[in-house]
């Protein structure tokens, strides 16, 4: 499958999931629990995830897909292509209609992203991305070139448990301390892609980030002019702990914030 394939591809799955999704939003809904009262998960999301994988495997039959949901491969191999799905990016926004959610697909190949697709369907919105750039419904777009972090807005992404509110505490305070403003979006992909149309100027989590709530978004950051690394400024990847993206004006002022973060969770 050529790189314009993989870009079709991508697109229309999670256009297929989408619209699934979109079709069931703001209607009665079953809502069950996973590992605790936040983490909740729908029929649509299920449905979702259907539509995406049929739609996907009708293009590309062998390929591994890795998803939250029903039976998906929930690791990402090294090798080969990879699709990455997440039929419904912020279900806990969904479910109280607030409209900022989003399907996700990302195709990899021997590792490395090739293809990333946002779609948010209640906005009207379709990131498209790849290492050449990224769209935002048909147009180009990139990260913002505010530099005064006195003008940013920077989302805390995730979700700090009931456990861990001191250093969601320590997060948001280390935010709004050392930037203009904080945003909590409650959609990590859709975070990432407001940081790459320059929305948003950063986006962090101290959090662990499973592949299908961030590998797509940070590929779009990075193909926007973005910055994407670890908590100590390293290399990002999908296995790593944590993240920190910005429009890469300010990248060293929110690893600072996150240098804060740790010493007050540590304290």
């Amino acid at each position: 499958m050529d790189q314009d394939r993989r870009v079709e591809v991508a697109t229309a799955s999670a256009r297929a999931g989408a619209d699934v999704a979109a079709e069931r939003f703001r209607t009665a809904l079953d809502v069950e629990h996973k590992s605790g009262k936040t983490d909740v998960v729908t029929e649509a999301d299920r449905l979702a995830q259907e539509a995406v994988i049929e739609r996907i495997r009708a293009y590309d039959p062998d390929a591994t897909v890795v998803g939250e949901e029903n039976d998906a491969a929930g690791t990402v191999p090294e090798e080969g292509t990879v699709w990455i799905v997440d039929p419904i990016d912020g279900t806990n926004n969904y479910v109280r209609g607030n409209r900022y959610w989003a399907t996700s697909v990302a195709c990899l190949v021997d590792g490395d992203p090739v293809a990333a697709v946002n779609v948010l369907p209640a906005m009207d919105d379709t990131y498209v991305g790849t290492p050449e750039g990224v769209k935002l419904n048909g147009g180009s777009v990139s990260v913002s070139d505010r530099s005064d972090p006195d003008r940013f807005a920077v989302v805390p992404t995730m979700w700090w448990g009931f456990d861990n509110r001191k250093e969601y505490a320590a997060v948001t305070e280390a935010i709004v301390t050392r930037f203009g403003d904080l945003r909590r979006v409650g959609s990590a992909q859709a975070s990432l892609s407001l940081l790459a149309s320059g929305t948003v100027d950063g986006v962090l989590t101290t959090v662990a980030t499973p592949p299908w709530d961030t590998v797509a978004g940070a590929a779009l950051v990075r193909w926007a002019d973005g910055t994407v690394t670890d908590l100590d400024g390293g290399e990002w990847g999908h296995r790593t702990p944590g993240l920190v993206a910005s429009n890469g004006q300010a990248h060293e002022q929110l690893l600072d914030a996150v240098r804060e973060i740790e010493a007050a969770a540590d304290a």
